[in-house]
């Protein structure tokens, strides 16, 4: 909640608060609060991608979290669907204009690094708003990366982060459950387990099927999107 005082500072993108606060983007870091539970874990062998499924409708298709931004590049989208969508786009074209010019793949660190200036633009013009979506961004390039960008434009390197409704439960058991030698076999039951039982402790039942799921692979460094077949049996049997 933002004090009285200050809410005359969170009327335009451009203006600092008196202690130096950009309020629009601390609004923009709210909006990925109320997101499903979206995670992203860097194993010994690879990477892993995992959110929770928004259900609209039973007649709806629930929308797609996660998203092939190269061959060995995965991400979440936490957020705003439409600024998401933006953002993944703007992710792909990045890609491939780094293959283009360079004539090899873009680097994990690469591809957040530049998201993130992208972001970080709509934090200084009069007229635009910050993006409200946290991009976790997940690929196999010398080594398994892992990187965060935030809606004010920073963008962090981490083993392992959550984002969305119950984050704060499951990047408490993250820290417990982390080692640097987890493979991932071992991660994305560590990881299915965890979200389910996080999403418990905050009042809602959900199982494997209501849980998209991604992995990148050092041995081929291809995304690939796990069917909820494959995930219930590496959760059951992993």
């Amino acid at each position: 909640m933002i004090p009285q005082m200050l809410s005359g500072y969170d009327r335009a993108i451009t203006v600092f608060s008196p202690d130096g606060r950009l309020l629009q983007v601390e609004y923009a870091l709210a909006a990925t609060k109320r997101t499903p539970l979206a995670v992203g874990m860097k194993c010994s062998d690879g990477v892993i991608l995992a959110a929770i499924k928004r259900h609209i409708s039973p007649l709806a298709r629930p929308p797609k979290k996660i998203y092939e931004i190269d061959e060995h590049i995965g991400a979440v989208a936490a957020g705003l669907v439409g600024d998401g969508l933006i953002l993944v786009d703007r992710s792909r074209i990045e890609a491939q204009y780094h293959r283009l010019v360079f004539g090899e793949p873009i680097s994990v660190e690469t591809l957040a690094k530049r998201v993130a200036l992208f972001k970080q633009q709509y934090t200084q013009y009069a007229g635009l708003r910050p993006f409200g979506v946290i991009m976790i961004y997940g690929g196999v390039d010398d080594s398994p990366k892992l990187f965060v960008t935030h809606p004010g434009g920073a963008y962090y390197a981490y083993s392992a982060f959550a984002v969305g409704r119950n984050s704060d439960r499951m990047n408490e058991t993250l820290k417990k459950l982390y080692r640097p030698d987890v493979t991932v076999s071992e991660g994305i039951k560590a990881v299915v387990n965890s979200m389910i039982e996080s999403v418990k402790e905050g009042g809602e039942e959900i199982g494997v099927r209501d849980i998209e799921a991604a992995v990148i692979m050092v041995s081929d460094r291809r995304f690939k999107i796990l069917s909820e077949e494959e995930l219930a049996g590496m959760v059951e049997g992993g």
